[in-house]
C-alpha cells in the first residue's frame, strides 16, 4: 500500500472488478452505516449570500456539552489536524501508534521530529518534555478505548501539549477528555462528526480547547471554512434527536455479530477488542492482499493495515455494516475456509 493510503477507495475497486459501486461491500471504510433522518430540499438552499455559522456552533456546542467559545469549525477532520499542527509551530511530537496516518503526514509536512510509542507494547514508554502528544482514543485501527487519567498525569507533568482525537467516541460509552479542558490550558480535543453522522462528504470538524487556545487559533482562521450544504446537512443531523441512541444500539449489535463470525473463522489469528464500528484482526495463515483477492467474488472491500506503524501484511481492518453485509462476509469467510 502506498505510505498514507485510506480505506473506502470503492470507485477504483468497482472499476477493477467492472460493477457498480452500490453492488460492493465496504468493510473497509468505517463511516456509520446508519444515518440520520435529514429532511432538507437542497434545491431550494440560499445560497445567493455568505454563510453564518451561528447555528451551526450552537448545535455543535450542546452536543458535546461546551461553551461555543471553546471550538472552532474546520473543512473536515484532516483540515483540522494540519491546521492544528502548523498554528502549535512545536518541534517534536509523540505519536501513539497505530494511529490515524494524518497525523504522521502532518508532522512530516511541518517539519516535526516524530517519536513513535507503540500502543500495543510500551504504553508506558517514557516522552519527550514540551512534545506534542497525539492519542487517538477509540485508537484506529484496532478500536480500543483506554482510559487516560494516568496518561494524562504523565503527559502533564512533562509540560506536554495534548491532543486527544475522538472522532469515533459516539460510538461507545467511554467518557469524553472535555472534563480535562479546566485542569490542563495546553489540552485539545478532535471531534470529527462525519464518522458518526455518515457524511463523509460533508467535511466538518471541530477542535475544543479552552477560550483563549481557540481565540488564538482562530486568528489565523479564513472567514469562509464551511458551505452552506455542509452547515445544513450537519444541523439537521444533530437535530435527530433518536439518531444517537439508535444508531450506537444497533452499531453495537452488528459489531458483537461481526465477532462471532470472526471467531467462528479459522483465518484469524487474533481479533481485537473494539469500541468503536470496526474491528482489527490478524491474518493467520494469509497476507491481507491475497485475503483481499479471495474476497473479490463477493464484491467485497477490506482495509490493509499493513501501512500503519507497527501492523505489517497480516493485519486487515473489517468495518461494523448492516446485518446483510455480516451475513455476506460470514459466506465468503466459510467458503475461503
Amino acid at each position: 500500500m502506498k505510505t498514507f493510503e485510506h480505506g473506502g477507495q470503492i470507485e477504483k475497486f468497482a472499476k477493477d472488478l467492472g460493477c457498480e459501486v452500490n453492488e460492493i461491500i465496504d468493510l473497509s471504510s468505517n463511516i456509520n452505516f446508519i444515518k440520520p433522518k435529514i429532511n432538507i430540499d437542497f434545491n431550494n438552499l440560499d445560497i445567493s449570500s455568505y454563510p453564518v455559522y451561528d447555528s451551526l456552533y450552537k448545535k455543535i456546542a450542546l452536543n458535546y456539552k461546551i461553551d461555543i467559545n471553546q471550538m472552532e469549525l474546520f473543512n473536515g477532520g484532516s483540515s483540522a489536524i494540519f491546521t492544528l499542527f502548523k498554528h502549535l509551530d512545536l518541534k517534536h511530537c509523540t505519536i501513539y501508534s497505530p494511529a490515524y496516518l494524518e497525523y504522521k503526514k502532518a508532522a512530516i509536512n511541518f517539519d516535526y521530529k516524530i517519536h513513535s510509542i507503540n500502543r500495543f507494547e510500551n504504553m508506558q514508554e517514557e516522552i519527550k518534555e514540551n512534545s506534542f502528544i497525539i492519542f487517538v482514543n477509540p485508537s484506529t485501527p484496532d478500536g480500543n478505548f483506554y482510559d487516560l487519567e494516568s496518561l494524562m498525569k504523565k503527559w502533564i507533568s512533562k509540560d506536554c501539549t495534548i491532543l486527544i482525537d475522538e472522532s469515533f467516541l459516539d460510538f461507545c460509552d467511554g467518557k469524553s477528555a472535555i472534563k480535562y479542558l479546566e485542569d490542563y490550558d495546553k489540552l485539545y480535543i478532535l471531534k470529527s462528526m462525519t464518522k458518526f453522522y455518515s457524511s463523509a462528504g460533508i467535511r466538518v470538524g471541530t477542535i475544543v480547547s479552552n477560550k483563549e487556545n481557540i481565540s488564538s487559533l482562530k486568528e489565523f482562521e479564513p472567514m469562509w471554512k464551511l458551505s452552506h450544504f455542509d452547515s445544513s446537512y450537519l444541523q439537521e443531523a444533530l437535530d435527530d434527536k433518536e439518531f444517537k441512541i439508535i444508531s450506537k444500539e444497533i452499531n453495537i449489535e452488528s459489531r458483537i455479530e461481526l465477532e462471532n463470525i470472526l471467531r467462528d473463522s479459522s483465518l484469524f489469528e487474533t481479533i481485537y477488542k473494539s469500541y468503536a464500528n470496526y474491528i482489527l484482526v490478524k491474518l493467520k495463515n494469509i497476507k491481507a492482499k491475497e485475503f483481499q483477492e479471495k474476497l473479490k467474488p463477493y464484491k467485497i472491500m477490506v482495509r490493509d493495515c499493513s501501512n500503519f506503524d507497527y501492523l505489517d501484511e497480516s493485519y486487515v481492518r473489517i468495518a461494523v455494516k448492516a446485518k446483510s453485509a455480516n451475513e455476506v462476509f460470514k459466506k465468503a469467510l466459510s467458503e475461503i475456509c
